[in-house]
Parts: C-alpha cells; sequence; structure tokens
C-alpha cells in the first residue's frame, strides 16, 4: 500500500523537502493522454508493461497507421441511436483519454468512432450486443468504441470479439447521472489473434455500474480497465473471469479512480490456468484520493492452477490519500484444487476427474451468473467447459438451454 498527495498551489509556503515526498507520480498509471508523444514505445522494463510479452505484439505498438476493419454487426432495440464520429469529434465529447500507448494509437488511427448512444430516460427492454470480428491473423485493425448512455437510463451492452486479428482497441464509456449500465466484453478469439484493448468508464453522479470481462481466447490479450466519477454517490462493480491455455498470455489490469466523495467500487476477477507455459497477470489499482471521503472499496482476484508449467502474476494495490473512508481492502489468492473439495465430492462416489470439472465449473459459475443475459451466460459456461476438455480429461458437457 502506498500514499501519495497532491500538491495545491496554495501549499507554496510548505517547505520544499515536503512538497517534493508529496509529488512523487504513481507509477501504475501515467497521466492519461492523446498525445501518442507522452508514450514512449515499450522496451519492457516499464512498470505497466514488464509483465506484457513485448516480442509477441507484433509491432503493435509502432506509430503505423491501417485502413483495416473488424466484421461489424449489431443488435440493439430501436431506441438505440448509433452514428460514426470523427477522431477530433469523439474527442470533444469528454470522455477519458488513453492511458498508454497502444491506447493512443488506436484512437489516432482509427479514423474515427463508433458511437452508441442511449438517448436520457430510456429503459431498453433487450440488451444491445455488438459483434466484432476478425478474418485473419495478419489483419491489423485500430478501432474506438464510444458508448454513451443518457441521464435516468437503463441498458445492458456487450461487446463481442471472435475470429482472428491483431487488434488494437479503445472503449469509452459515458454514464448519465443516475443511470445504471452493464456492459460485458467477450474476448473469444481464436487461439492466433493478439487483442490491446483499454476500456475507460466515466460514472455519473449516483449512477450504478457493472462490467464484466471474459478472456478464452486468444495468443495475447492485454485488457485495460480504468474508471473514474463525474459526481459523489457512483458505483461500481468490476467483474471479470480468464482462461489460460498452454502458451497463451493473457493479462487484466484495472485502475479505479475515487476521485470524488461517497463513491463505492467493488472488483472481483477468478482465473483459471492449464498447460506448459500457460500466463496470466491481474493487476489491479485503486486511488482514493483527498477528496474522496467517506467511499467504500474492495478488490479481490482468485487464480486456479490446474496443470504444472503454468504462472499467475497477482498484484493488488491501494494508494490512500485520505482517511476519511468507510473501508478499503484488498485480497489475492492462487493455489491447485482445493483437497477437502475434491476429497468430499469423490466420497460421494464422484469420480476423480468429474469432481474436478465440478470445481472449475463452482468457481466461475458465480461471477458468470452475474452478467444477467441469459444467452450470453450459456455460452460462456459452456466455454469453460470447453477449455476444460483440453486437459482435464472430460469431453465438453453442454448446458441446458
Amino acid at each position: 500500500m502506498t500514499q501519495t498527495q497532491q500538491v495545491r498551489p496554495s501549499e507554496a509556503d510548505v517547505p520544499v523537502v515536503a512538497r517534493a515526498i508529496e509529488t512523487v507520480a504513481s507509477h501504475l498509471h501515467p497521466t492519461p493522454s492523446y498525445d501518442l508523444a507522452d508514450y514512449d514505445v515499450p522496451t519492457g522494463r516499464e512498470e505497466v508493461w514488464r509483465f506484457t510479452p513485448i516480442k509477441r505484439l507484433r509491432g503493435l505498438l509502432e506509430d503505423t497507421p491501417s485502413d483495416d476493419h473488424l466484421e461489424w454487426k449489431l443488435d440493439a432495440p430501436a431506441a438505440v441511436e448509433v452514428s460514426e464520429l470523427t477522431v477530433e469529434a469523439a474527442r470533444a465529447l469528454g470522455g477519458p483519454a488513453p492511458v498508454d500507448r497502444s491506447s493512443a494509437l488506436a484512437v489516432k488511427h482509427s479514423g474515427g468512432a463508433m458511437l452508441i448512444d442511449i438517448p436520457a430516460d430510456t429503459e431498453l427492454d433487450q440488451p444491445v450486443v455488438v459483434r466484432l470480428a476478425g478474418v485473419s491473423a495478419e489483419q491489423v485493425v485500430h478501432g474506438h468504441v464510444l458508448v454513451r448512455i443518457g441521464r435516468h437510463s437503463r441498458a445492458i451492452v456487450v461487446l463481442e470479439h471472435t475470429g482472428s486479428a491483431q487488434y488494437v482497441a479503445e472503449v469509452t464509456v459515458l454514464v448519465g447521472d443516475s443511470a445504471r449500465l452493464e456492459l460485458a466484453s467477450l474476448q473469444l478469439w481464436d487461439d492466433d489473434a493478439v487483442h490491446l484493448g483499454h476500456v475507460a468508464v466515466r460514472v455519473g453522479r449516483d449512477a450504478e455500474v457493472r462490467t464484466f470481462q471474459a478472456s478464452l481466447g486468444g495468443s495475447v490479450v492485454r485488457m485495460v480497465e480504468t474508471a473514474d466519477y463525474a459526481g459523489p454517490g457512483g458505483r461500481l462493480e468490476m467483474y471479470g473471469l480468464y482462461f489460460v491455455d498452454a502458451g497463451q498470455h493473457i493479462e487484466h489490469r484495472l485502475f479505479i479512480d475515487h476521485n470524488q466523495p461517497r463513491t463505492r467500487s467493488n472488483a472481483d476477477y477468478r482465473g483459471a490456468l492449464q498447460g506448459k507455459g500457460a500466463h496470466s497477470v491481474w493487476v489491479g489499482d485503486v486511488l482514493i484520493r483527498k477528496q474522496a471521503e467517506g467511499i467504500q472499496t474492495y478488490e479481490s482476484n482468485r487464480n486456479l492452477v490446474l496443470t504444472e508449467g503454468c504462472q499467475a502474476d497477482s498484484v493488488p494495490n491501494l494508494e490512500i490519500e485520505t482517511g476519511e473512508i468507510e473501508g478499503a481492502g484488498h485480497a489475492s489468492a492462487t493455489g491447485r484444487f482445493d483437497d477437502e473439495q475434491l476429497f468430499y465430492l469423490q466420497s460421494r462416489g464422484i469420480t476423480p476427474v468429474e469432481a474436478k470439472r465440478l470445481v472449475v465449473h463452482g468457481f466461475f459459475a458465480d461471477l458468470i451468473r452475474r452478467i444477467g443475459v441469459g444467452s450470453i451466460e450459456r455460452r460462456l459456461l459452456d466455454a469453460v467447459e470447453a477449455e476444460l476438455a483440453k486437459n482435464i480429461g472430460l469431453p465438453a458437457v453442454g448446458v441446458e438451454r
């Protein structure tokens, strides 16, 4: 846990040494910027890139434009307005800026943003589903999706990624006051895809936001999710799951900026790893600013190692600038199967292999059922079963529909 404070201009009379200590910048979250010049090409020695296999990114961090696009299919109620914005118009909406080189590249070379706009005082009776598909592992694509939900509205938005591509993406989410949004991002790529993504969420006053990240495919997937608050009273829940196979690198990085008082946040990510060279990374960081009194936050990451030869890196962080909070905490755990659970199941006549499948299924099922979209829940449960079939030794078991 680290503690930092920001210097205000009125504090010019504070001793120089004290001011120097207070202005130390965090190494976990660079200052957001649209300017690519603010982000050097990573070498892998930087704190925010040290876990990422830079050599496997196939030059995606170079300033090289591309005119290619993913195949796009949208299913949405009639009340949803969809339009294309120029890069300048997208920036003018005032959403959070990119936080690293890949997200800055995504905006710069996107050719503009696709805006999904849900008007104020609208309650959608079905989810908005955006299906993005790549056609080749050689396809290089930069994309920017912007989701805006008006005040007092209710909506579920699902972004689904399939096929294969080298995809660099920015997703900007603006949630109006007292609105409620559930946002799911599914990375269901083929095994040779590379995806560098940033999801930036701004939570309105008294708004409620729940996000869900699922990464079950791709060669290298690096998802960065950041959030801040446009006013007091906002509530944020971040859930995620990942299943990492042999040779895969799946990385999730979270940053929650409690910049307003009386805000809430909770993060719960769970992962499973199997096969030689499977590597997962989860880095969670919560910043509680000096003015953010009366906040409450908790972050948790759990990893289940199914076979030998896997590596799970889990790094929770808290940065606290005020003691006037209701609560703040974090937890991280990485381990193998629970022997007591397996013994209990086997003592009731369940085979060892089936017992392991049930434990993993239960590990993820509770999280998946929080999505609230039945078709997506069933698809993810089937995907988990298919992953288990690769190494646990059981054929995939479909979920009843």
